[in-house]
Formats: C-alpha cells, sequence, structure tokens
C-alpha cells in the first residue's frame, strides 16, 4: 500500500482526475457517480496524507513545505464533504460555500510543475531586486491619488471620493483599462479651457504611469530573473574553461614528458 499511495505518479494521476470531477460538476453535471468519486478522490488524500505521516513521522511530515500543501489542502476539503451527507436546510447554508474549498485540491499540481523551484528562486529574487522601485511606484500612485481626491471629488466622486477610490482609478489608469473614461467624467461641466487642461493632465499620468511606469516594472522584473539564469550559465562557462584549462595543462604535460623520454633515449643510443 505504501507503493501506492507514495508514488507521485499515482497521486497526479488521482488529482488529476478529481479535477476533472469538479470541473463536471461546476458545470452543472451532477449525479451520484461523480458525487462518489469525488468522495473517493478525497478519501485517497486522507490515505495518502495519514502513510506519508506515518512513514516520515508527524514533525518531519509538516517541516516539509511540499508536504503541509498537500496536508493542508486535504483538511480544507474535507468539510465539502458534509454536503453529501448533511440535508442543506436554511440554517445550513453555509455547506454550500464549504464545498466551494473542494476547489483547492487543484493546487496540489502545482508542485509537479517543471523547474517550479528555479521559477521561485528567480521570482524571489527578482522581488527582492526591484522592490524599492515598486514601492516608489506604490507611493507615487497614493500621492497622485490624493491630490486628484483633493481636486476632483466633487466633479467625480466615483473615482476620486476618497483617497482609496482614487488609488484604485490611478491603478486603473495605469494598466490602460477605460483610462478615457476617467477624465470624461472629470471634466463634466467644465469650461472648454478646462476640460483641454484636465484632459493634457490625465494623458501626462498615461504617458508617465501606465506606459512609462509599468513598462520599467516590467524590464527590472524580467531583467532580474533573467539575471539568475545568466549567473548559471556564467558559472557553467567558468567550469567548463577551468576544465578546458586542465586538460590543456595535462596536454602540455605529457608532451614535455614525452619529450624527456625522446631526449633521454637519444642520450642512451
Amino acid at each position: 500500500m505504501k507503493k501506492i499511495f507514495l508514488n507521485e505518479q499515482v497521486t497526479l494521476a488521482v488529482v488529476l482526475i478529481n479535477i476533472l470531477i469538479i470541473f463536471l460538476q461546476e458545470c452543472g453535471l451532477e449525479n451520484a457517480i461523480l458525487a462518489g468519486l469525488d468522495i473517493l478522490c478525497t478519501i485517497v488524500f486522507v490515505i495518502e496524507m495519514v502513510i506519508k505521516q506515518h512513514h516520515k513521522g508527524f514533525r518531519n511530515y509538516w517541516s516539509n513545505g511540499w508536504d503541509i500543501l498537500d496536508g493542508s489542502i486535504t483538511l480544507i476539503s474535507l468539510p465539502s464533504l458534509l454536503v453529501y451527507f448533511v440535508p442543506i436546510i436554511p440554517s445550513l447554508k453555509i455547506l454550500v460555500t464549504l464545498r466551494a474549498l473542494r476547489v483547492f485540491k487543484v493546487f496540489r499540481t502545482v508542485r509537479h510543475f517543471p523547474h517550479l523551484r528555479e521559477t521561485w528562486v528567480g521570482f524571489k529574487l527578482a522581488l527582492r531586486q526591484s522592490a524599492a522601485f515598486l514601492l516608489a511606484y506604490f507611493v507615487i500612485i497614493v500621492v497622485i491619488a490624493m491630490l486628484n481626491s483633493a481636486l476632483f471629488s466633487k466633479t467625480a466622486p466615483e473615482y476620486f471620493g476618497t483617497p482609496l477610490d482614487g488609488i484604485y482609478t490611478i491603478f486603473q489608469m495605469f494598466t490602460i483599462e477605460g483610462w478615457y473614461e476617467v477624465p470624461n467624467a472629470v471634466v463634466g461641466e467644465m469650461p472648454p479651457i478646462w476640460t483641454h487642461i484636465v484632459r493634457t493632465y490625465f494623458c501626462f499620468l498615461l504617458i508617465g504611469g501606465g506606459i512609462i511606469g509599468m513598462s520599467l516594472i516590467n524590464s527590472i522584473f524580467v531583467d532580474a530573473m533573467a539575471a539568475d539564469n545568466n549567473d548559471d550559465v556564467k558559472s557553467r562557462l567558468d567550469e567548463l574553461k577551468n576544465e578546458l584549462e586542465e586538460n590543456r595543462n595535462q596536454m602540455r604535460t605529457m608532451m614535455e614528458d614525452m619529450k624527456k623520454l625522446l631526449e633521454s633515449k637519444k642520450e642512451t643510443e
């Protein structure tokens, strides 16, 4: 039994089958067969968790990152089984919500993604190197949102009624999502000269924060992630260079030995 439940390929197959079952159920296809298979998959996950804890030990199991993920998802999805056994009455409508927790079992496929560890290391490195710029960018958004709330809270309260509304609006504009709707709502009944000034102001915001700012963030983040790969390639090239240098020294030593051997042979003759 251990060989079955400790086999990663078997576990992945069960996870994929369970994902298909959940997908069909969420699409409205409900029947006893799918419900039974869903329960069976959850039981398999529980048995797998118990066997792994017995095999590795409780402390070792809950100190491993992937096991913590698998075990937590299994425990979170357990309450969803109550839907199959407890009749849904108004006082127990929360069970319908608990059923949605089954979706968390999809995350069990994450550990099987190729090169996930290297990607995660590169992501953390990129996040660390671009953290200062991200913080500065967020501060700029907050400052602009506060300024716009002071200027346009009365003319466009749905966008700049409060600084929080302003932050969301500025972020929406910087992602170039409906950016033209905001200045059109702000200008309202303003005189033509102020209408052009306000629209020009928002155009500069879009260009500076949306086009240039977001492009800088993307470039910094991508360069930081690629830097880790470049360092790896550089280290491998250095290793190859050292190996070639060692081989060259060995060949030089062999040639010198051969030369000495030939010279000694001539002397003896």
